[in-house]
């Protein structure tokens, strides 16, 4: 069993838990502290970690990864905080996926909020009601290489796209601290529309990619390291079944 936790990356793309040409892969909703180990406690013999939940309730916690790894399951991220959590635990075996991971990896991107957007609740697909910082500027960018843009403008619109919060950060709120003028903002608007690029659905569906494409079994052999099981740890699996 391969499990992709995603929400808003790849929303539209799911049907009742599946994703459109991944019939192989079983798709959960956005992973909270637990949802890892709990897809292992299932098993799962490879884990996708694209979108993951952090304001309502904990993250998925580094030592779930770090256990799956541990009993042979392979596990990615990418796309969103899976692309975090995989330049995070990298050296422990995890796989990074796409342009977004490979930015946090180089240390181009350090905070968390490049990827946040808010979301509709799982019942509705996890509609995404925000755009990701990343998504912002890459579009602005593709903009730029189309010559809508001159490179001075472009860069104050990148810099104004980071100056908002990201639970406010869609293209009409950029052009409209942007624009005071609101015939210039309907057309900043509607030319970023235009030149949208969704870079998070991109480097998800890759990740998705990699995922079926690993066997569907775990893994004999096993890492280097040998994970510590405090207390705490095996309270949080006695947990899981609470």
């Amino acid at each position: 069993m391969k499990v992709l936790f995603v929400g808003p990356s790849l929303h539209g793309l799911m049907r009742d838990g599946v994703l459109d040409g991944f019939p192989e892969l079983e798709c959960r909703p956005p992973a909270g502290q637990g949802d890892i180990a709990r897809a292992v406690r299932d098993g799962a013999t490879a884990i996708g970690l694209v979108d993951g939940r952090y304001e309502d309730v904990p993250a998925p916690w580094h030592k779930e990864i770090l256990w799956a790894l541990q009993l042979g399951v392979a596990v990615l991220g990418g796309a969103s905080l899976g692309a975090l959590r995989a330049m995070e635990c990298a050296p422990f075996g995890m796989i990074g996926v796409g342009a977004i991971f490979a930015r946090y990896a180089s240390g181009e991107l350090v905070d968390d909020s490049d990827v946040a957007q808010s979301h509709g609740p799982d019942e509705l697909g996890s509609m995404p009601l925000t755009e990701a910082f990343v998504n912002v500027e890459a579009t602005i960018r593709a903009a730029e290489c189309a010559g809508e843009l001159a490179p001075a403008r472009a860069e104050r619109l990148v810099a104004t796209a980071r100056e908002i919060f990201f639970k406010e950060l869609t293209l009409e709120s950029l052009a409209a601290r942007a624009e005071t003028d609101a015939r210039e903002r309907r057309r900043l608007a509607a030319m970023l529309e235009a030149h949208r690029v969704d870079l998070k659905r991109r480097d998800a569906l890759s990740l998705a990619v990699r995922l079926a494409a690993l066997p569907d079994s775990r893994s004999a052999e096993r890492p280097a390291w040998t994970m510590a099981t405090p207390a705490i740890w095996k309270r949080f699996l006695e947990g899981l079944d609470g």
